[in-house]
């Protein structure tokens, strides 16, 4: 090939080159633009009245405009030479983009839910209410703890005290261990973190054996919460395998509250349970059972159920990290900036 070829063909190639840069600085200054700040916290304000307003809270629409304000941030660090002049400011802004895309990621995979569980009654990874992210990676199928009861104090006024909630876990290994988690004491397994909450209350505890024959079912239900609801304690049920529906209500027949004194939750030694099945009625003691057409249910004993939040964000520490950098680094710009000068002469 000839020097004149050999020219000829590397002509194009070399205006392109100018063209792409000119085209990849004018969108990275259109990216860093005021205008795209300006959408994306309208975008913002939106996702966030609508997460509000709307039911079910889908809180990970604030995904996109938090992603959008990440690039106009991040363009903005890379057209703006002074960022490249001052490294503390530079990893400020650094920093705060990492906060807004660590806040967008929380948004995706995040889970927010509720629980309850029976005393002596294992987590199977089931929640009665939940709330996620789109991209939630689901691991509660490796979380296994039992409630082993609980201990709540409540000073005059009914006052509520602080929540010891004794437990029981394994965890993904294998291994085994226990303690005690409180409202604001966490189990932490796989990710999640677990606490207990105001709602408890009773659960009787029934034997259900079918006419058909088959194996009893053992089982509890979870009255309403006590003493929120201490004149509604009460509920409908229906036995597993059957159609019957019984309304069952618990009878205390001793003071368990005192709104003058200070008193300790507990579980009532004189009690009956009122079985109601159609017209039919039956109070039943500890013990006793109820032959019904299809089957007999048998009340053997009352215990107590907790109820649990529980959280995942696997982003908490890392947003920690990145404010605390991105105030170490603000810090030491301005420290930068006016240790030469005293303050007077900073303020003229």
């Amino acid at each position: 090939m000839s020097r004149a070829a050999v020219s000829a063909d590397s002509v194009p190639l070399c205006a392109a080159s100018p063209l792409r840069r000119w085209v990849g600085a004018r969108a990275l200054h259109l990216l860093a633009s005021l205008r795209l700040t300006l959408v994306a916290l309208l975008l913002l304000v939106a996702a966030v009245v609508y997460t509000v307003v709307m039911p079910g809270r889908i809180t990970w629409v604030l995904a996109l405009p938090l992603g959008m304000l990440a690039f106009n941030l991040g363009a903005a660090v890379a057209t703006h030479p002074a960022f490249r002049r001052h490294t503390a400011l530079l990893a400020f802004h650094l920093a705060l983009i990492a906060l807004v895309l660590l806040v967008g990621a929380g948004r995706l995979t995040y889970l927010k839910g509720q629980l309850e569980l029976s005393q002596g009654e294992w987590f199977d990874g089931e929640l009665t209410q939940a709330e996620a992210g789109p991209w939630h990676p689901w691991r509660l199928h490796q979380v296994r703890f039992v409630n082993d009861g609980f201990r709540i104090d409540y000073a005059p006024g009914v006052r509520r005290g602080p929540t010891a909630n004794a437990v029981r876990w394994i965890d993904a290994q294998g291994r085994q261990g226990g303690g005690s988690i409180g409202d604001h004491h966490p189990l932490v397994l796989a990710g999640y973190r677990f606490y207990t909450t105001f709602n408890k209350g009773f659960a009787p505890v029934f034997v259900w054996h079918d006419a058909r024959g088959g194996v009893p079912v053992r089982g509890t239900i979870h009255l309403p919460a006590w003493p929120l609801h201490e004149y509604r304690q009460a509920l409908d049920w229906t036995p597993p395998g059957s159609d019957l529906r019984v309304w069952t209500m618990l009878q205390i027949d001793e003071p368990l509250l005192d709104a003058q004194r200070a008193f300790q939750f507990r579980v009532p030694e004189r009690h009956r349970l009122v079985v109601r099945v159609g017209e039919e009625r039956r109070e039943l003691a500890p013990g006793e059972r109820w032959t019904l057409p299809q089957g007999t249910l048998v009340y053997e004993r009352l215990t107590t159920w907790m109820g649990y939040a529980v959280f995942y964000d696997w982003t908490m520490p890392w947003l920690l990290a990145a404010a605390g950098v991105a105030v170490a680094s603000l810090a030491l710009h301005f420290w930068k900036k006016y240790a030469a000068r005293s303050w007077m002469e900073a303020g003229t």
